[in-house]
């Protein structure tokens, strides 16, 4: 747990917990489905494994987060205490979304966008088989250039190596383009117009593939004429 504030004040006392850095992305990571310690990295990739660990840990202390253990495997599940957060960490997505809208370089990452992506695949749109999509980024750095999405009519994954599986559409495109259209403030209709993303495959599959997702869970909040951060 963090410093005290030294006062009896209830949001003092709550912030004394959960105003560590990474501490609120853990929480949203579970209520996101992660549920096993390498699915919470892949979800929070620039945080260091051992913090992960000490963050979990004082999470589970504080009775937010149960550990629970499967022969081998281990996971981390939400308490009652826990799973109260959720309309805060909605709240401040919200909050976030409407008043700072601007991304910066740093903040435009293809594993987080193809990790955050796989999660919202609509099963009932995809076509009944293994589905493959190939994420080309040509201006991202080269280890983080290509990306596979391999979607099963149960489960989707993200490679960051080829799987060896036939492709059905190749998506070419500009990071911060995709990341926009991911987050709502653009269409993939002006995006392809545009040629900032481009789709390779046969035509239905193309035609198809920007309903194979469900919607960005943030977008199309309506923003304030001027942003606090623009």
């Amino acid at each position: 747990m963090g410093a005290s504030y030294g006062s009896f004040c209830p949001v003092a006392k709550a912030m004394e917990l959960l105003d560590e850095r990474w501490t609120m992305l853990v929480i949203r990571e579970l209520f996101s489905g992660s549920r096993r310690f390498n699915e919470l990295r892949r979800g929070l990739p620039r945080m260091s494994p051992s913090l992960l660990s000490r963050r979990l840990q004082q999470l589970a202390a504080a009775g937010l987060v149960a550990r629970q253990e499967f022969g081998s495997e281990v996971e981390y599940e939400l308490t009652t205490a826990g799973r109260e957060l959720e309309p805060i960490v909605v709240a401040l997505g919200v909050w976030g979304t409407r008043w700072i809208p601007e991304l910066g370089d740093r903040d435009l990452d293809p594993k987080l966008l193809l990790w955050d992506m796989h999660r919202m695949v609509d099963h009932s749109a995809v076509p009944p088989r293994r589905t493959v999509l190939w994420f080309r980024f040509p201006a991202a750095a080269r280890q983080v250039r290509h990306w596979w999405l391999v979607i099963t009519p149960d489960e989707a994954d993200v490679c960051d190596f080829d799987p060896g599986h036939d492709i059905d559409v190749t998506v070419t495109a500009d990071l911060r383009c995709l990341t926009d259209v991911w987050r709502g403030e653009r269409t993939w209709a002006s995006a392809l117009r545009a040629g900032e993303v481009a789709f390779e495959g046969p035509e239905q599959l193309r035609r198809a593939l920007p309903g194979w997702f469900k919607p960005f869970t943030f977008a199309g909040i309506p923003k304030p004429e001027t942003p606090i951060l623009s």
